[in-house]
Parts: C-alpha cells; sequence; structure tokens
C-alpha cells in the first residue's frame, strides 16, 4: 500500500510540476490522468520496490556523487592513453562476480561500469557480469569490488555479503 501511494504522489508532484497549471478543470484532468495510470500500474502487478525509485532516492544521492568522481578519474587514464606517441593499451575480457541482490542493482552496476570510460559491461548472466577493459591490470574483478558494494547498498538499501 505504501508504494501505491508512493506512486500517486509521486505522479501528481511530477504532472504538476511538469504542467505547472493550476486552474481547476486542467487539475481535475491531471488527478484523472493519475489516477487512470495507478490503476493501471494495479492491475498490471507492477507496484514494488524496484518500480518505486523514491524508496531509494537517498542512498542514489549518496551514490551518484561518488560515481561521477570515479567517472572522472577514469576520464583522466583514458585521456593520457589517447593522447601518448605509443598505445600502451592492454585490453582485456574479465569476469566479476557481483554482491547485488536485485535485478536492478545488478543493472546499475553494470551500468556503472560501463559510465566509467575504458570499461563497458558486454553481458551479465546471474551474479556474474562480463567487463571489458583497456587496461588489464585496471580491470582485474578486485578492481570493481567498492563500485559493487555501493550499487548494492545504493539500490538494495544494504550491503549485500559476497
Amino acid at each position: 500500500m505504501a508504494y501505491f501511494l508512493g506512486l500517486v504522489l509521486a505522479l501528481a508532484a511530477f504532472w504538476l510540476g511538469m504542467s505547472g497549471h493550476t486552474e481547476p478543470l486542467l487539475l481535475i484532468l491531471g488527478a484523472v490522468s493519475v489516477a487512470l495510470s495507478c490503476i493501471l500500474a494495479y492491475r498490471l502487478d507492477i507496484i514494488d520496490r524496484e518500480g518505486a525509485p523514491y524508496v531509494r532516492s537517498f542512498g542514489l544521492l549518496a551514490y551518484y556523487p561518488w560515481l561521477f568522481w570515479e567517472i572522472i578519474k577514469a576520464n583522466w587514464v583514458v585521456i593520457k592513453a589517447c593522447v601518448k606517441a605509443d598505445l600502451d593499451i592492454a585490453p582485456a575480457l574479465v569476469k566479476v562476480k557481483t554482491c547485488c541482490r536485485s535485478d536492478l542493482a545488478k543493472v546499475t552496476f553494470a551500468n556503472s561500469i560501463t559510465l566509467t570510460p575504458g570499461t563497458i559491461t558486454v553481458e551479465i548472466d546471474g551474479d556474474k557480469l562480463l567487463v571489458h577493459g583497456l587496461y588489464e591490470q585496471l580491470s582485474q574483478p578486485e578492481a570493481f569490488a567498492e563500485m559493487d558494494r555501493r550499487s548494492a547498498l545504493a539500490v538494495d538499501g544494504k550491503e549485500a555479503k559476497a
């Protein structure tokens, strides 16, 4: 029930914020559209923890600045590789085991790897990710442990045991 009420409030706030209209007719039409959307979501049985982003807002707000800093550091490594006269990259494919429990946490972890320059997640298979990295020494599974832990904490809400 809390997820349903949260969805109603989130959709109403989103509608009001995006439209900015406060005329009675438009408010009624907005309320009808929010109600229909919530009824459809309920009938489709898609109101759950993963469909409720407001539940994990605080965790993600703490995770994104850390991820942004990691992206900046990885950009520096890739920029140095690009401006060197000799191309000294050593590409590698590695399997990384994740401690994330939910599919959303796994996807967040995989997308975080892909957002970080020089690495890309090729495949997710159960609790293992296949990652391609520009440098073999920087692409070892241990290099992703902190990102894995933080993404599990941000999305799942508590640290998972590896």
